[in-house]
């Protein structure tokens, strides 16, 4: 947003809408660069750098967190997800969640899509999933189990980001939802213009902060 409160438009062709009561103090425990999942993140997003021994290691690591899990979500983190869909110009009838965990960003997805599919790498956070909320998938995201141009939205709230498969999922005008709830303060966390620069091909995109909360939804461009 430029002096005057207007919409701005980055060079990596990504708008920037106004944020919503903004906060840019670091929460107490936020990740910094130096973060160990921080690292990951940009390894896995721009150098391709995924193996089996570390999809191992991510799974066992998620697996022992799951059983709390549930103390991380809330209000201000379920709000970061719907302000993406409100704002991001979002209307296909299928999602695909990638990392969904417990499932707190997956009731907030299942409100605005028509179906929902949560796809996680870590067994004990799909077996404390609601059923209900959409239909479990144990998945490693770098190689989904999934069709070539067979899915028109994928949504990822603090996950890793694999590039090449979300390309190849995605039909040919998909949407990639990309949401960090806790913004830069987010172990695994990408800026809106890191998510356009990672993902193969011309895209553009919309993001913005609410709270501490940050989001980009990206769309190919052609």
């Amino acid at each position: 947003m430029d002096a005057g409160g207007r919409r701005r438009v980055s060079a990596a062709g990504l708008e920037r809408l106004p944020p919503i009561e903004p906060d840019n103090v670091p929460r107490e425990g936020a990740a910094g660069p130096d973060h160990p999942m921080r690292r990951v993140t940009r390894e896995v997003a721009f150098e391709r750098g995924w193996s089996k021994a570390r999809a191992a290691k991510v799974s066992q690591l998620f697996d022992d967190l799951a059983p709390e899990w549930h103390t991380r979500g809330g209000p201000e983190r379920d709000r970061v997800v719907a302000d993406a869909l409100a704002r991001g110009g979002i209307d296909e009838p299928l999602c695909l969640e990638v990392g969904s965990g417990t499932g707190f960003g997956t009731s907030i997805l299942a409100g605005h899509f028509e179906r929902v599919i949560a796809l996680d790498i870590a067994p004990e956070m799909l077996r404390r999933a609601p059923p209900e909320l959409g239909t479990r998938v144990l998945g490693d995201a770098s190689c989904l189990p999934f069709s070539d141009d067979a899915i028109p939205a994928i949504a990822l709230v603090n996950a890793l980001l694999f590039p090449d498969e979300l390309d190849r999922v995605l039909t040919p005008f998909g949407v990639v939802i990309w949401v960090n709830t806790s913004g830069t303060g987010t172990p695994i966390h990408l800026s809106g213009e890191d998510v356009l620069a990672a993902l193969p091909g011309r895209w553009s995109g919309r993001a913005s902060q609410i709270g501490r909360g940050t989001w980009c939804v990206a769309r190919r461009a052609g």
